[in-house]
């Protein structure tokens, strides 16, 4: 019987705040529109009662009551996820097999901020953590994913930017972290701003296999401060919801990389915006082809259970005329494997050993997503480097020299290694040194 996997991705970046000024000035940096903030005229603005010259409607939903809702704490997220993660709020409507709804939660860390003026819970691992615990206490089906912001060339925390290159943070603190203090890797990704460039693309390919990032939508956003192809540019990708393989100069057309791209639009957002013909295209995929994956995403941030709901209506309107189709909810790198037909596949397993200065890698089973395991180093003084791998055997074995032209070995304290699987799953080795 065909299967539509239904996918929940959740940028899951923990509780914020925002003043009435900041939400004013949001709307005089995406609008160009200046005016004195007030409750009074916050209100007009979202009821399209003041003149705009035709963007009206555009300015409300970005002022809309739902999306400045902000969970300003760890308190409010938590109430939020008690009734979220309930068996009775996951069980309100049930797939094929009789299971409940499923969260893949893409954690990301707030980083290296000069300034914080959304509050946001800045330090490594704050966000990850508390899930990885809600789901532990919960004995949740979810996820846990990844999720990166890059640091925009300003410095100011919330600007937007998609340069990878420019976050050195990405490889030294938050993946060496991961392996080293969390002994985990990521597999899943969701792009931070919903943007991927040259620089993303081919970090990307070199270590996560799966990527829930195609935003490609038949309305051109009508919101300024994104139109263009700034940030989440996926004009020219495909429209398909069985994932397509980029190309390697250009993520947006089919090609021959490693890794597969999903479509994931948003829910309970501004744009880009899953509507129900779209939910009627991915189950008309999914007969046609076997197999295909619904996939949507929002913040924690905000409420997400509207969101639930709102899918789930447009799940039950569409479902009556495709009853030869199986519903399926799943996470994402669950519904991924399924789809390429590798759920079975086996994981793979690195091992690391010393041999005086010299660290030898080896994978013992199965296979990794990329060329070489990601190196993590954790020195003494309690700082972390990243570093290439010396290749011994292609997909089998690497090794690494601990010197003067490296880190001497009584400078380190432990080395680890992570890898993503070429079909999904991670292994994670360490080694103390010290």
């Amino acid at each position: 019987m065909p299967v539509l996997h239904v996918v929940h991705c959740i940028d899951t970046e923990g509780p914020l705040t925002e003043t009435l000024e900041a939400t004013f000035g949001r709307l005089r940096s995406a609008f160009a529109i200046d005016l004195p903030p007030s409750r009074e005229t916050l209100r007009r603005l979202q009821n399209c009662e003041i003149d705009l010259a035709g963007r009206e409607e555009a300015v409300a939903r970005m002022l809309s009551p739902e999306l400045l809702a902000y969970n300003s704490s760890w308190d409010d997220i938590r109430v939020m996820l008690d009734d979220a993660m309930s068996p009775d709020f996951r069980r309100k409507m049930v797939d094929g097999r009789g299971g409940g709804w499923v969260y893949s939660w893409h954690c990301m860390d707030h980083m290296y901020y000069a300034e914080n003026p959304r509050s946001k819970d800045v330090g490594y691992g704050h966000v990850f953590r508390f899930y990885r615990e809600m789901i532990a206490k919960t004995r949740s089906p979810d996820e846990l994913n990844w999720h990166f912001h890059p640091r925009s060339i300003t410095g100011y925390p919330l600007h937007a930017a998609t340069s990878f290159v420019n976050s050195y943070e990405l490889l030294t603190e938050i993946l060496c972290r991961r392996i080293l203090e969390d002994g985990w890797f990521p597999v899943v990704n969701r792009p931070g701003f919903h943007a991927e460039r040259p620089d993303s693309h081919a970090f990307l390919e070199q270590w996560i296999p799966f990527d829930y990032a195609n935003q490609v939508h038949e309305d051109e956003v009508d919101q300024p401060d994104l139109a263009g192809g700034r940030f989440g540019d996926w004009r020219r990708a495909p429209h398909s919801w069985r994932g397509y393989r980029p190309h390697h100069d250009d993520y947006q057309v089919e090609g021959h990389c490693r890794r597969v791209i999903f479509r994931c639009l948003n829910v309970g957002t501004r744009l880009r915006s899953l509507l129900p013909h779209h939910v009627r295209q991915a189950f008309v995929e999914a007969r046609d082809h076997g197999v295909a994956i619904l996939s949507f995403a929002d913040h924690d941030y905000r409420d997400i259970r509207p969101d639930v709901e709102a899918v789930r209506s447009m799940l039950r309107d569409a479902m009556g005329d495709f009853r030869d189709v199986e519903l399926r909810f799943s996470g994402a790198e669950a519904a991924a494997r399924d789809l390429l037909g590798v759920a079975d596949a086996p994981m793979p397993e690195l091992i690391i050993r010393r041999d005086g200065a010299r660290v030898e890698v080896e994978l013992k089973s199965g296979q990794i997503f990329g060329p070489q395991p990601f190196l993590a180093l954790k020195l003494v003084d309690g700082c972390y480097r990243h570093d290439n791998l010396d290749l011994q055997t292609p997909g089998k074995a690497w090794s690494y020299i601990l010197d003067d032209q490296t880190m001497p070995p009584d400078q380190v304290s432990e080395v680890a290694v992570g890898a993503a699987g070429r079909h999904g799953g991670f292994s994670v080795a360490k080694l103390k040194l010290a």
